[in-house]
């Protein structure tokens, strides 16, 4: 320790200039960022909402949408296509039945109700989607409209 000269104290924790110092500055703490805990609106209930992720990938084929649902009933997501291609998929997570006698060190999974939308390009086949769950994992296909490639006519170049 006699590194450290005696001007940054004895107390290396909270030393201001100590550069060795095990008390970081950390940039947020000085404001006051809004949390999930600060709007009611959002509270354990509905932040399956924000948690609720959600993959888009085109292939040449398809659209390919993949959802991760853990803990969800295919009987319990809804998807649907409404009129203008917009691709929406809903649900809810129920919350997990709990016993009198049981303490809780901490909850993490979150449940309530979701809701995620997608507008669909103009090249997809709205009838014919497809969806499908396996392992938590919602997967819906959107095939894509053949697009027939031009007809290419040659001109002959009279002169």
């Amino acid at each position: 320790m006699a590194m450290i000269p005696t001007i940054f104290g004895n107390n290396r924790r909270s030393s201001l200039f100590d550069p060795f110092s095990l008390d970081l500055w950390d940039p947020s703490k000085e404001f006051d960022f809004p949390t999930v805990t600060s709007f009611p609106s959002l509270s354990r209930e509905n932040s399956a909402f924000v948690n609720t992720r959600v993959d888009w990938k085109e292939t040449p084929e398809a659209h390919v949408f993949k959802a991760d649902l853990p803990g969800v009933k295919k009987e319990e997501v809804k998807v649907e296509i409404e009129g203008d291609r917009v691709l929406q998929i809903s649900g809810e997570r129920h919350v997990e039945k709990e016993e009198r006698n049981d303490t809780w060190h901490r909850v993490e999974r979150s449940s309530g109700k979701f809701s995620r939308r997608f507008r669909l390009p103009e090249n997809v086949r709205m009838g014919d989607v497809k969806a499908s769950m396996e392992n938590g994992v919602l997967t819906i296909t959107v095939p894509k409209v053949e697009m027939k490639k031009p007809e290419i006519k040659f001109v002959e170049i009279s002169g």
